[in-house]
């Protein structure tokens, strides 16, 4: 593979990464406790290295475990792409929780559907590379004797191209880790809860240490904000719907969705803005659970 990437190319390789790791996670776990909350980089570290060969950086940020996986050239052309239909242009977007508001802001324009297919994806050695970190995180996080308090609820699995200046960032909840394990959620709905970023920077190269990282202690306001924001993709890029489809009703359908899979309740009001109309709509709680199903 050519060392030069694309950006574009590059942006889209991430899309590949879920079905590997889905598949192969979905199973029970039951072993005595044996790690404390002092132990877990160690134990994540180490066991990478003894078991898979890997080499890996991990650090303890609040309740967020971050494991960093530098790599090259993690991306490449596929012997048979996978089509799919373009319906709708996205732009990325933020979310936010600000004074009570739960702020969802999108922009999704329907466009002259088209026939496309996948550039790039991920080589698969990389992906059993992550998934055998994840499967490591799940070991130590299930194995921890300590107050339920010290176990970390979010982790952060980083996998960067050192060589091209890439990195795909995937963020996992531990609660819902747990419900796949114990099949209360499918492979599917896992997929979804799944927050994956991808970014391009000159920082990457060469940085095996994962210096250009900014470690942060994940809220679960922040996840479900921006998981609020990768379902609004999930379902227009695939596409799930029909060229003809009501955008707005369709965004708060998965809003109140994700809000009541996860029971979150810490807020007054929902903000959402279609940046492509300009229409803005504002609803409590009882409001957007009722306008949801009509």
């Amino acid at each position: 593979m050519k060392s030069k990437l694309s950006s574009k190319s590059l942006a889209k390789a991430g899309l590949k990464l879920f079905p590997l790791i889905l598949l192969l996670t979905a199973c029970n776990s039951s072993v005595r406790p044996s790690f404390l909350k002092e132990d877990i980089t160690r134990a994540v570290k180490d066991i990478c290295k003894k078991e898979y060969s890997l080499d890996t950086v991990t650090t303890l940020s609040g309740n967020t475990l971050w494991v960093y996986l530098p790599l090259e050239n993690i991306v490449s052309k596929p012997d048979k792409p996978e089509k799919y239909t373009e319906r709708f242009l996205l732009e990325d977007q933020k979310n936010l929780l600000e004074e009570k508001v739960l702020k969802v802001n999108y922009s999704v324009r329907p466009t002259t559907e088209k026939e496309k297919q996948q550039e790039m994806v991920l080589d698969k050695s990389v992906n059993e590379k992550i998934f055998n970190i994840l499967q490591v995180i799940r070991r130590v996080l299930f194995s921890m004797g300590s107050p339920k308090q010290d176990i970390p609820q979010f982790f952060c699995i980083v996998t960067a191209d050192i060589r091209n200046g890439f990195e795909i960032k995937q963020i996992f909840y531990f609660a819902d880790l747990k419900k796949l394990s114990y099949s209360f959620i499918s492979q599917t709905e896992y997929q979804h809860r799944i927050i994956q970023e991808t970014a391009i920077s000159a920082e990457i190269i060469g940085d095996k240490t994962g210096d250009h990282l900014k470690y942060r202690d994940i809220t679960l306001e922040e996840f479900i904000a921006d998981q609020i924001q990768s379902r609004i993709k999930l379902k227009f890029q695939k596409p799930e719907v029909e060229a003809n489809a009501d955008i707005d009703k369709e965004v708060l359908k998965i809003v109140a969705y994700t809000l009541e899979a996860y029971q979150f309740k810490n807020f007054s009001l929902l903000e959402i803005l279609n940046l492509v109309t300009g229409k803005k709509i504002i609803l409590n709680q009882t409001a957007i659970f009722a306008d949801s199903k009509k």
